[in-house]
């Protein structure tokens, strides 16, 4: 699901790699018909899905006539996709809460998910992870940050485990005078230094919410409480998560920055396969350094760790709140800057509630991002 996105894509990399051990029954897509034509002519799937008929026509038009791939549409047809008899693993790399219902759906049909997409563990965390318990479901991370840490967590109790330490490149603005930032632009907010990522992604590392939202899918992938999950800033990302033990002991996962590693790694654990992804040459590397972040710059870290003190309903609004802002500012209506400041705001406003079900998610979901929609306008009357 999100076959065309910078992770689908990869993920259909390592495929390619390794056609003795996948093969693609299944994929979802947007809008990018021209490349989800392609891969359909590559991998030969059953069947596919794209946001709504007039796509799936134009994808019919793009496809030799051998090709008997069933095109379905809408969010029932990536549901479809997602639940596919014929499929025992469901890569989950929609982008944002577009992939909250699909992956839902594959969890509730038993499948094991190769988890791309946070921001649906940020808005239903515990509800997604009971309901794999409850069927026998296994969720494993690709984000290489989740990837590092269950890996360096393998093997140990978790009672053993002091606390786990995210790494953060610190994107593009990391050494810009907080005065620079009010005039930054989607451009230069998408120029990451280290990973090829999609748009809103790319403007969320950029703030470093990327690293708060991170935060809180480690809470519910591993069981770990918010206060026992420290974030540090590391330029050269190398070292992809730390895990720290009761003794002292800390245990680090390295790797060259490419997704192919954690994602042929979900893909195959618990074996590893022979990516063909350069290794880290440690003398050209020279130093690993670290830095505390700078909260006053990019206060979207403090503002997930506040949303999970609160509990309930507010992760959800986080995450509205942020998709709606980023997207606002990529469409230059309102600047970097005041991205966090639509963030909290949203959050200031919202009532906390207890989660009782997938309705109340979406409901809260809705609210957040008509009341955020609401802030903007009133910033640009301003």
């Amino acid at each position: 699901m999100g076959s065309t996105g910078s992770i689908g894509t990869s993920v259909l990399k390592v495929v390619d790699e390794f056609r003795d051990r996948f093969a693609i029954v299944g994929l979802a897509a947007g809008r990018s018909t021209d490349l989800l034509a392609e891969q359909i002519i590559k991998f030969r799937p059953k069947v596919v899905s794209v946001a709504h008929r007039k796509l799936a026509s134009r994808l019919k038009s793009l496809l030799p006539k051998w090709c008997k791939t069933e095109i379905l549409t809408g969010i029932e047809g990536c549901a479809t996709v997602a639940t596919l008899d014929q499929a025992n693993l469901v890569v989950s790399a929609i982008q944002g809460s577009q992939g909250l219902m699909p992956t839902y759906s594959a969890i509730k049909a038993g499948k094991d998910i190769a988890l791309a997409t946070k921001e649906i563990l940020v808005m239903a965390g515990e509800l997604l992870i009971k309901e794999a318990k409850k069927n026998n479901g296994t969720i494993l991370p690709i984000d290489s940050e989740h990837s590092a840490i269950f890996q360096a967590i393998s093997g140990h109790k978790k009672g053993d485990v002091k606390k786990v330490i995210l790494t953060a490149s610190g994107g593009p603005f990391l050494h810009y005078p907080v005065k620079d930032l009010a005039s930054v632009t989607p451009e230069e907010a998408l120029m990451h230094p280290k990973w090829q990522m999609g748009r809103k992604v790319s403007i969320d590392s950029a703030s470093l919410m990327n690293k708060g939202l991170e935060a809180i899918e480690a809470h519910w992938l591993f069981n770990i409480s918010m206060d026992n999950i420290e974030i540090i800033i590391h330029p050269q990302s190398i070292i992809h998560s730390m895990v720290e033990y009761v003794d002292g002991t800390i245990i680090a996962q390295l790797s060259t920055p490419d997704m192919r590693i954690p994602i042929a790694y979900a893909l195959s654990y618990p074996e590893r396969l022979k990516v063909q992804v350069p290794p880290v040459n440690f003398i050209e590397t020279g130093k690993l350094t670290f830095l505390k972040p700078d909260y006053e710059k990019f206060p979207c870290i403090k503002l997930a760790y506040e949303a999970m003190d609160s509990g309930g309903t507010m992760p959800i609004v986080l995450n509205a709140a942020d998709e709606v802002a980023v997207a606002c500012f990529l469409e230059g209506r309102i600047r970097f800057i005041e991205i966090p400041t639509i963030i909290r705001k949203t959050m200031e406003s919202h009532k906390v509630m207890p989660i009782k079900d997938m309705e109340e998610i979406q409901n809260t979901d809705r609210w957040a991002r008509h009341e955020a929609e609401a802030l903007i306008r009133k910033i640009n009357r301003s």
